[in-house]
């Protein structure tokens, strides 16, 4: 199967503010994110990508905007990677929501959370999952076992793919670290995920790509540890 790039979105002005977006419209970059953004350019320089899928809320479209247009690609929206619906704790302070008794549950059982008026994190892992896999199906069709692609999404979206690729309960999400701008990579194969790298915000992402070599349908791990690329 191709090679998965989760990116999540540059930081925002959201992010800077300390209050929870959510999905609210018309939220972009700040200064920071934007240099982030610019950065993607370099640091992906060496990755060749057949194709971009984003979240359609505007921090992730101009995030991948710079890229996609250096290589010549159209992203792919897609609904299921957007940000939880956080339903009625959208647009308030994150220090305001500590206070909140659901609070404990998003940290310490993730899996019974579901935010009022908007949805469960069992339900955002299981939307994201499901868009990956089958835009995964898609590429590997269409370019072969050797294509990398990239997907821009949100910090707990992607802390949620993460944790299904690693096989942990999604009550062991909360874990996982993922930074504005980081890069996590996910290979798929017929058994299993490969999860080759975490949060990511350097510039060497040598081990990315799969071997020329590799067979299509590799899914066996290496007793005793990688040799490295």
């Amino acid at each position: 199967m191709a090679t998965l790039i989760l990116l999540r979105h540059a930081r925002s002005a959201a992010n800077g503010s300390g209050t929870l977006a959510g999905r609210t419209g018309g939220i972009g970059l700040d200064e920071t994110g934007t240099g982030q953004a610019g950065g993607l350019l370099g640091r992906l320089a060496d990755i060749p990508l057949h194709a971009m899928v984003t979240s359609p809320l505007q921090r992730c479209t101009d995030t991948v905007a710079g890229l996609a247009a250096e290589r010549g690609l159209t992203p792919t929206p897609e609904p299921r990677l957007a940000e939880v619906d956080y339903g009625d704790w959208t647009g308030r302070a994150l220090k305001e929501l500590t206070e909140e008794p659901l609070w404990k549950v998003v940290q310490q059982h993730p899996s019974a959370a579901v935010f009022p008026g908007g949805e469960g994190l069992a339900q955002v892992q299981a939307r994201a999952v499901a868009a990956l896999r089958e835009h995964d199906a898609r590429i590997t069709a269409e370019h072969g076992a050797n294509a990398v692609w990239a997907a821009c999404s949100h910090g707990d979206v992607i802390k949620s793919v993460l944790a299904d690729a690693l096989g942990l309960h999604l009550d062991s999400f909360q874990r996982i670290v993922v930074e504005p701008c980081s890069i996590s990579v996910v290979r798929y194969t017929e058994t299993r995920p490969f999860v080759i790298k975490t949060n990511d915000t350097g510039s060497d992402l040598s081990g990315v790509l799969p071997p020329k070599d590799e067979q299509e349908s590799a899914s066996e791990a290496v007793v005793g540890g990688s040799t490295g690329a």
